[in-house]
């Protein structure tokens, strides 16, 4: 049985309107970015994997569709790398609200914000309550806004897939990374240009020292991590974690 076209935007409105009539009352909305990602990655990493990584977690939470991804957020900390965009917080927090309301007043009962790019987390934690308050009380807006539980998804995936190369896993550009992409956009991985970057456990305190005096400062090639080692099973994995841990967390709150 062929699965329903769940991406909005390559619906039509009767279509949606339908959609809406059976039951599909949830929408997913994936906060991505344009910025580097290493020397064997685009700039459209974060935004690429927002698309598919929506779409996953729309199928685990059933009767659910998937919004446009947002595909430039705040990335102040990359803007040391030629080509990355950035936008200001409270920029991005109009963009969701907009998002949301919208969403709202066509019939959406539940609107759930999935961050691709972790410079995301914090800024969407932080006007959740504002988005709460500019909808009905029967429209229950939710995201995922744990980094450091991001993060425990990929390192469980790789060291499940490919046992001994979970310290490779550091956040960006990585194995578990590129080995998305090597699933979502193959032809745009340079393989041969992957490198070990900066390679430490991502904690809050690597965290807190990369938003404060940016990437550059701590990994001079934008990676974080060891991209070697690379592979589409260790992406397919990488997804699915990301996706089932995210669609767990969601429905927890639900």
């Amino acid at each position: 049985m062929t699965e329903p076209n769940l991406r909005m935007e390559e619906m039509t409105w009767p279509e949606v309107g339908q959609a809406l009539e059976a039951g599909f009352t949830t929408v997913v909305v994936a906060l991505g970015a344009t910025e580097q990602h290493g020397p064997h990655l685009p700039l459209l990493v974060d935004a690429a994997r927002g698309d598919r990584l929506g779409l996953e977690v729309a199928r685990r939470l059933g009767n659910a569709l998937v919004a446009p991804t947002i595909r430039v957020g705040c990335s102040e900390h990359h803007m040391a790398f030629p080509g990355t965009l950035s936008l200001r917080r409270q920029t991005l927090e109009a963009l969701c609200m907009d998002y949301t309301v919208s969403l709202a007043r066509h019939g959406f009962r539940r609107v759930c914000f999935v961050p691709s790019h972790g410079g995301n987390f914090a800024p969407l934690a932080e006007m959740l309550d504002d988005l709460r308050s500019a909808v009905a009380p029967d429209c229950a807006v939710d995201a995922y806004s744990d980094l450091m539980g991001f993060m425990a998804f990929w390192k469980n995936a790789v060291s499940i897939e490919a046992p001994g190369l979970e310290d490779r896993v550091g956040g960006h550009a990585d194995i578990s990374e590129s080995s998305e992409m090597l699933c979502i956009r193959p032809d745009l991985v340079h393989e041969s240009r992957a490198e070990r970057g900066h390679v430490q456990d991502f904690d809050e305190e690597l965290a807190e020292r990369i938003f404060r005096d940016g990437f550059r400062t701590v990994t001079p090639n934008g990676i974080l991590g060891d991209a070697r080692g690379m592979s589409a099973d260790i992406g397919e994995r990488c997804i699915a974690s990301a996706a089932d841990g995210i669609a767990a967390a969601l429905d927890a709150s639900d």
